[in-house]
């Protein structure tokens, strides 16, 4: 960067960029020092964008995910409820917009010199490699259409208007660079999951009237309908929680996001609930294998959330939870000793959890026909090809080594079966 990247000192709002070890050697590829600074900053921006899987001008691209991504006071407001057209604060976006336009058409990676410049400004990454599904790298083309669209040439208050709907859409800081998070206990903050389960609805195989419930409920959440609270109930290896995953990769480019949540965190929930209640995104809240022995106490908390108690579930939070029983709480002999009111509350406490779902869908094993047909589809999808009746055969078999029929039980046999083959 000559003239444009000096200018950077001059932004107001994404100051944030000037702290990248990356752009600080991008400013002045010759420094630090080193003679050599233009290939060590090449080799990062090489490793940024094969561990990502991100293509063509790489110093560009690494500068867009930062701007997508920044968490300062403009994208912060944005992301909880939208920028006012005329505001101070959208005058001081519009002038940093000026300043990192003037840098893309400058060129970002000019001072790197043209034997690293032939690599990385059209750059091709390992094929076959899964890269990171950060959020903020699969939005790129938005970003580049604001910032580089020469044709287009959006005037600095039209960017600033898209920019404050990205952010409204699709966060920013952590919001906006993962799809999913786990919260994190002890730090009491969400952490994002780099690499996720990238399944799609097309993968599970059945299920049809779940599925499409649990599309419709989402659809309806998304679109600011009423949508309900979704308890999946059924035998291991179904496919519940891998339905809710794949619900949340269609839409996750629509800003929506899941938040995984362990039992053990269930006293922290009205906390999570404070901090998802800032943001415009929508949320799934996904508790994964729910259930409480009879001495547990925590499914109180939870039941308060949906009922809503003096903390209620936020607007753009929705709960998503799969269980292997439909009475979520475990009932025991005691609850039936005692008088006949004492036993009835106690048994209607116990069963009302589940009740507060206002979505049950049910993942009953498959018969042994729809057992066969998970088998064959699978087989198709992995180029598996034998003889109808043979690949029946072989999966009785496995059934009949194994615990029962299931689609995971399938998917095991296809892959047992793909590896003998290639063997």
């Amino acid at each position: 960067m000559t003239e444009s990247g000096s200018r950077l000192e001059n932004l107001l709002i994404y100051r944030n960029i000037l702290n990248d070890n990356i752009v600080k050697g991008l400013r002045s590829p010759g420094g630090q020092g080193t003679p050599g600074n233009q290939y060590a900053i090449g080799a990062r921006l090489i490793e940024w964008a094969e561990i990502n899987q991100v293509a063509g001008n790489i110093p560009e691209n690494y500068l867009l995910t930062l701007i997508g991504t920044d968490e300062n006071i403009f994208s912060r407001v944005a992301g909880q409820a939208g920028v006012r057209a005329g505001s101070s604060l959208v005058q001081a976006a519009a002038h940093d917009v000026v300043i990192l336009k003037e840098m893309f058409k400058a060129g970002i990676a000019r001072g790197l010199g043209a034997e690293v410049n032939a690599v990385i400004e059209d750059y091709r990454p390992v094929s076959g490699v899964q890269g990171s599904r950060q959020a903020g790298l699969q939005n790129l083309s938005l970003l580049r259409a604001l910032f580089l669209d020469v044709a287009a040439s959006p005037a600095p208050a039209a960017v600033v208007k898209a920019l404050s709907g990205y952010y409204n859409r699709y966060g920013c800081g952590r919001l906006a660079g993962y799809y999913a998070f786990k919260w994190d206990a002890e730090q009491r903050e969400l952490a994002g999951i780099g690499h996720t389960d990238p399944v799609q609805l097309s993968d599970i195989i059945g299920y049809e009237y779940q599925k499409a419930e649990l599309v419709r409920n989402t659809e309806a959440f998304m679109s600011g309908k009423p949508a309900n609270n979704v308890l999946l109930v059924g035998a291991r290896g179904t496919g519940k929680s891998s339905s809710v995953k794949a619900v949340v990769n269609r839409y996750a480019d629509q800003g929506l996001r899941i938040i995984e949540i362990a039992k053990a965190d269930f006293k922290q929930i009205p906390e999570i609930m404070k901090i998802l209640r800032q943001w415009g995104q929508k949320f799934i809240v996904f508790i994964d294998d729910l259930s409480f022995e009879e001495y547990e106490a925590e499914y109180k908390i939870l039941k308060s959330l949906i009922d809503g108690g003096v903390e209620v579930r936020p607007d753009n939070v929705l709960i998503y939870a799969t269980s292997n029983r439909r009475n979520l709480i475990k009932e025991t002999w005691d609850d039936r000793d005692g008088s006949e009111l004492h036993r009835q509350d106690t048994v209607n406490e116990k069963i009302s959890l589940a009740d507060r779902f206002g979505v049950t869908l049910f993942y009953a094993l498959p018969n042994q026909e729809e057992y066969f047909k998970m088998v064959e589809a699978i087989a198709r999808k992995n180029r598996i090809d034998l003889p109808r009746e043979e690949l029946r055969s072989a999966a009785l078999r496995w059934e009949m080594s194994h615990s029962g029929r299931s689609g995971r039980l399938a998917q095991q046999f296809i892959d047992y079966l793909g590896g003998n083959i290639a063997n």
